[in-house]
């Protein structure tokens, strides 16, 4: 496929696709029922979402082990949307203060009219990740910043926004409504307009990328495919009780992830250990669910 993308390399825009993969580390390799439970799960939550959901258990456990990596992933995406402004002109990614700033010493034109030389951005992954006080907080910044320097303009810069815009950011501080034209909430596509001057960039990025990211996890092969054993374990857990079905018996293996040192809970397993079946089995199980927690 031809490059197209005149606003940044192939080279460039593949090295940045391959940091970003290799910023999931950790959250690549396997889990474990320890790993799992890192952060205790909520067994109560995962027998209802179980029955609900009609799933497996094989399915839910998989969803959660999916909604932890999820959750770390979320600052690797932040990464790459952050940081490929590096390789933009005029564009710098610093360390602290702004997410972005751009400077363009032919003037950037603001909606309505005005023409400034530098662009300072505060850039959010999704449209409603901000509470009151922290849009306060930004907008007090961004206001600083236009009375420092009234050759500005400040874009709160949203990956996921509502709607393709770039409006005058509308908000609260100490309760009062406030807005300056030189203060925008504009959407990532938007954004990217306003770098290159090319309305459909941020389409053309998001057309190229499929491809780059499958390139670099073919090329690398630090990039594997996890191999969890999570199920296994609590299946192993599972067929130490004598419950009544296998699905209770799963259930008392998952109840084990967050409640072995609850009343009733630690004492069942005694119990079990105490009628001597499979006792080297039922006490490794019970002290290893002990380290758990």
């Amino acid at each position: 496929m031809a490059w197209n993308l005149d606003f940044i390399s192939e080279e460039n825009f593949k090295e940045h696709v391959r940091a970003t993969i290799m910023k999931y580390g950790e959250k690549l390799e396997s889990y474990d029922l320890k790993r799992f439970n890192s952060n205790l799960i909520d067994p109560i939550k995962l027998i209802f979402d179980k029955s609900v959901y009609r799933s497996s258990w094989e399915e839910i456990v998989n969803n959660e082990i999916f909604r932890q990596r999820d959750k770390s992933n979320n600052n690797d995406i932040g990464y790459f949307h952050q940081n490929i402004f590096s390789y933009f002109k005029g564009c710098e990614v610093p360390q602290a203060g702004w997410d972005v700033i751009y400077k363009n010493t032919d003037g950037i034109q603001m909606p309505e009219g005005d023409i400034v030389h530098t662009v300072y951005v505060e850039m959010k992954n999704k449209h409603n990740t901000m509470n009151s006080a922290s849009s306060a907080k930004t907008y007090i910044k961004m206001q600083g910043q236009i009375l420092e320097d009234d050759d500005c303009a400040c874009l709160l810069v949203e990956a996921i926004a509502k709607r393709s815009q770039n409006i005058k950011w509308t908000t609260k501080v100490d309760g009062k409504n406030v807005q300056h034209r030189l203060i925008r909430r504009v959407s990532m596509d938007r954004f990217y307009e306003i770098l290159t001057g090319e309305e459909d960039a941020f389409f053309k990025m998001c057309m190229a990328l499929p491809v780059v990211i499958n390139a670099v996890v073919t090329e690398e092969e630090s990039v594997s495919v996890p191999h969890d054993t999570v199920i296994q374990e609590l299946r192993n857990v599972a067929a130490l009780y004598d419950e009544t079905s296998e699905d209770l018996s799963m259930a008392m293996a998952v109840y084990m992830l967050g409640f072995n040192t609850y009343m009733g809970f630690g004492n069942k397993m005694e119990q079990q250990i105490g009628d001597g079946s499979n006792e080297g089995m039922l006490k490794r199980i019970y002290e290893y669910a002990k380290r758990l927690n």
